[in-house]
């Protein structure tokens, strides 16, 4: 599983634009093509194919052009100390939990790079708010809230409660994706500064870790005005 089958195909805005083997990222019409795909560059640990570059350990997520492109990756010299144990190098087996709301979810490894939740549902007609949270214990990691109507606007509010306190909430955004009584795809992807969210193949915004020991973000919840298709656990490659 790799970032592109995981978001889909073209992105908006592409026209449709294709490399071979692999679809375009906005802003980006000489981005390689994804792993697996034809004429596709090697990743590090493969033997290098000729003329053809190495591929940055994160895959820039989209919107974000002025990422770094080269990278280093996490077993690397120079890479950034992870905090506890080493997060998995499969996709976690989670046990299938009824998708009734409120949902909640064990995530027994916590959080850490490249972990992908990916959520699919349906607003409610008449929706008010939806919620889903990150925790650690008693504390909120990531608070993820779109409200359908604050005193008749649109918003989605990001914020975190640590030791019982609501930190600084974020509530700039682009857009507001999600519609009443229409179905979505929510995906969080987590690395080791921030969770990245795109929704419906796009991406969205970015909320900077608050609660610094990912390895201790041991929850997932999804509650208030949403009914659930699938909730999908994995960790990209």
């Amino acid at each position: 599983m790799d970032l592109s089958d995981a978001l889909g195909g073209p992105w908006p805005g592409q026209n449709n634009q294709q490399q071979s083997g692999g679809p375009l990222w906005p802003g980006q019409p000489s981005q390689p093509t994804w792993p697996g795909q034809p004429s596709q560059p090697t990743w590090p640990g493969q033997p290098n194919q000729p003329g053809q570059p190495t591929w940055p350990g994160q895959p820039t997520w989209p919107g974000q052009p002025n990422q770094p492109s080269q990278p280093t990756w996490p077993a690397q010299p120079n890479a950034p100390a992870w905090p506890g144990p080493s997060p998995p190098t499969a996709p976690q087996v989670l046990p299938q939990r009824p998708l009734t709301v409120p949902y909640d979810q064990t995530l027994p490894s916590g959080v850490y790079d490249k972990l992908l939740i990916t959520i699919t549902g349906n607003a409610k007609p008449h929706a008010k708010r939806i919620t889903v949270n990150l925790g650690k214990g008693q504390d909120i990691a990531f608070h993820f809230n779109p409200r359908f109507d604050e005193y008749g606007k649109k918003v989605i509010v990001r914020n975190s409660l640590i030791g019982s306190q609501w930190g600084k909430e974020e509530r700039d955004c682009p857009r507001f994706p999600f519609v009443a009584g229409q179905p979505f795809e929510l995906k969080i992807l987590c690395s080791h500064n921030e969770y990245k969210v795109a929704v419906n193949k796009s991406h969205l915004l970015e909320f900077r870790h608050r609660v610094k020991e990912l390895n201790m973000i041991n929850s997932l919840s999804i509650y208030d005005d949403v009914t659930l298709t699938s909730v999908n656990i994995e960790t990209l490659p």
